[in-house]
């Protein structure tokens, strides 16, 4: 019998699982959260610059072995029998490392310096370096295939972001690396990266290859040369092989020399081959904080507001499309954690339920439309189609009469306008969605608010019943990488018909709340133009910078 190991690195966790190569059984799973957690305020007693995240990269390390020991030590399995392993991670998590890939926040020169830590997907503190980015490719091709804007969450601007505040740390790198990638050139003592995070997050595309030096010198002198220096390494595709593990990652992890190590993938992108897919036209939705929304096709098409599209991005053989939405899961815990009354509180306990449970209840109780309110969910900024992280929440209908529970079914319903907007993105442009797939641990723990999203897109919704996709992903990954038929295509789609996952749990439209949604919907779209396109106000960029300052003498002489 043999086996692969499949590595998801979360936002705040990592977990390994233990799969059955010949069914896609999973034997066992190991699961840690990071020892230093998210840095959000401060590091070591100084504080972090506004909307920067970051993490410590030696806990990647520590996550991986502990998980990965475990695994063997709980099962009593012959390492000799793990024939591969495959790497998910969040994106675009990178850092900066030297020439034996330490990260730089592990020499003491720069144990205080933020940007010498592994900045996190979410970290935003890069959005003038973004927005700078966007305009210098104006006129370039490449900006249409990731709808028109350039994330302040991707690699370039990151790196910018590195030069600008800190340029004697730029000159001291060696490599800026995905996390993801990073990972995997440990492993295998060779320095890779993949189709997926350097199409994605790297501005690299498989007929182009990367931007032309012209280019990267007007965005800034010192990167004209950025991909054969600190963004140097080579780029292989989704499902093979980056190299086997070294000697002493096989002694640290307690694995053989022998075992495969396959191309690292985004987590997200790690569900469309975990959910069993491998053919176009499923809108693959991954709902957890945020959601991304990933759609493989036939075709290249330029799409507004997309993180990418991208061939061979996921699946060799096909474009693959991401779009997504900043924020989710964060949007009700936020909101239940800052704005439900005591008295909601007091009764969740009285009928022996949690206060999320009560709320959900209440909610569904309601009938569309009943809570006489719209409200758009950029609480976190907007993904697609806007791309601008300066954006904020947005209520409109609320009265004195107003309830807990009617706001947080709001809510709901603004996450499921939020994903109808992508939706009709791509079916404007007739790229085929027929079926939709939903993974994560919300959908999963709330069957009301996948009903929602059924009678807001009017389609079925197929629900994974599963806790490790991405984990099972990355697994399916590091099986492929491990075959020795050469055809990447074939090795991985083989791998996902075997081990992907096949059952769901099935929501379908209610008819008699389409209408109603789709004057909702209406009405969602008016506020989205107006909030986004009223550039003399600019109101929500405006009142957004007036709580960072947190001093109303300092906001008014910003917008005067």
């Amino acid at each position: 019998m043999n086996y692969v190991i499949g590595i998801d690195f979360g936002s705040e966790s990592g977990r390994a699982v233990l799969v059955d190569i010949e069914n896609g059984a999973i034997i066992k799973v190991a699961e840690m959260s990071y020892p230093h957690g998210v840095l959000t305020k401060s590091l070591n007693g100084k504080l972090l610059k506004a909307n920067m995240v970051l993490q410590n990269p030696n806990d990647y390390v520590e996550v991986l072995t502990t998980t990965v020991r475990s695994l063997l030590e709980e099962t009593k399995v012959d390492p000799n029998y793990i024939k591969g392993m495959g790497v998910a991670f969040t994106s675009c998590t990178c850092l900066p490392v030297d020439q034996q890939l330490s990260p730089l926040c592990s020499k003491e020169l720069y144990a205080d310096q933020p940007h010498a830590y592994a900045k996190l997907w979410k970290s935003h503190s890069a959005e003038k370096e973004a927005q700078f980015i966007t305009e210098k490719l104006a006129d370039h091709p490449y900006l249409e295939k990731y709808g028109g804007v350039i994330s302040s969450e991707w690699l370039m601007p990151k790196l910018l972001e590195i030069l600008n505040d800190t340029p004697s740390l730029f000159e001291k790198m060696d490599y800026f690396l995905e996390a993801g990638d990073w990972i995997v050139s440990l492993l295998t003592g060779n320095v890779s990266r993949s189709t997926c995070s350097a199409g994605y997050k790297g501005l690299w595309q498989k007929k182009d290859g990367h931007l032309d030096k012209e280019i990267l010198q007007s965005i800034h002198p010192s990167l004209a040369d950025v991909y054969t220096l600190q963004l140097r390494g080579e780029v292989i595709p989704i499902g093979s092989p980056a190299g086997t593990l070294t000697p002493y990652f096989a002694n640290l992890l307690g694995l053989s020399e022998h075992t495969t190590v396959g191309a690292s993938i985004i987590d997200a992108h790690a569900a469309v081959p975990g959910s069993g897919i491998y053919k176009p036209g499923i809108l693959q939705i991954v709902m957890g904080t945020s959601s991304c929304h990933l759609l493989l096709s036939e075709q290249e098409i330029s799409i507004p507001g997309i993180s990418g599209v991208v061939e061979d991005g996921i699946l060799p053989g096909l474009y693959a499309y991401e779009a997504g939405q900043v924020a989710v899961g964060d949007i009700f815990a936020s909101f239940i954690k800052h704005q439900v009354p005591a008295y909601y509180t007091q009764e969740s306990k009285e009928r022996n339920l949690t206060l999320f449970q009560l709320l959900n209840a209440k909610a569904e109780a309601l009938e569309a439309g009943a809570t006489g309110m719209v409200a758009l969910d950029w609480h976190n900024g907007n993904r697609t189609p806007y791309v601008n992280s300066n954006f904020s929440g947005v209520f409109v209908g609320e009265t004195l009469q107003t309830e807990a529970h009617e706001k947080y079914r709001t809510l709901l319903e603004a996450t499921a306008f939020g994903t109808k907007v992508i939706v009709d993105l791509f079916e404007e442009k007739n790229i085929d969605i027929h079926q939709i797939v939903v993974t994560g641990g919300i959908p999963k723990k709330n069957p009301f608010l996948m009903q929602i999203y059924a009678d807001v897109l009017q389609k079925e919704i197929l629900v994974v019943d599963h806790h490790q996709i991405p984990a099972l992903g990355a697994a399916i990954l590091g099986a492929a990488a491990a075959r020795d038929k050469a055809d990447e295509k074939y090795a991985l789609n083989s791998a996902i018909q075997k081990i992907g996952f096949k059952d769901y749990i099935h929501y379908s439209p209610n008819k008699k709340n389409e209408e109603i949604y789709n004057k909702l919907y209406g009405i969602y779209r008016n506020l989205s133009h107006y909030f986004s396109s009223n550039e003399d106000l600019l109101t929500l960029h405006t009142l957004k910078t007036g709580r960072e300052m947190n001093n109303g003498a300092k906001f008014m002489e910003s917008i005067k």
